[in-house]
């Protein structure tokens, strides 16, 4: 069996970790294993936080609509119940902007679903 130098290979390997660690202090940006290491660790913690990220903006944005909702007299999940209620299909990242940006068309938006508890 003809011997194999993985030398390209490794090398190309070797630079995309290097280049990926290129802001980091002292010896994580010179040094291939601490540069490895700190890449690696790096790249677990974006893997986990593109999911943690989802779920930290839905919490965010309930908090905000239940800041609302109580400021228009009942709390989130009254308000989220008479939504539904009201036939009104609206995401939690709308309601949050308007709660934040916009609180007449969220009061308008409590009026409803204040008829529509009302009717119900």
């Amino acid at each position: 069996m003809p011997r194999v130098k993985s030398n390209v290979v490794r090398l190309k390997r070797k630079k995309q970790i290097m280049k990926a660690a290129r802001g980091y202090f002292g010896a994580r940006s010179k040094l291939w294993r601490p540069a490895k290491e700190s890449v690696e660790r790096g790249w677990r913690y974006a893997y986990r936080d593109r999911r943690n990220k989802k779920r930290d903006f839905r919490r965010l944005w309930i908090v905000r609509i239940n800041a609302a909702a109580h400021m228009n007299g009942m709390n989130y999940s009254t308000f989220m119940n008479g939504l539904a209620m009201a036939g009104i299909e609206v995401d939690r990242k709308i309601l949050a902007d308007l709660a934040v940006h916009d609180e007449a068309a969220f009061t308008v938006l409590a009026e409803k679903v204040r008829a529509a508890h009302a009717a119900a």
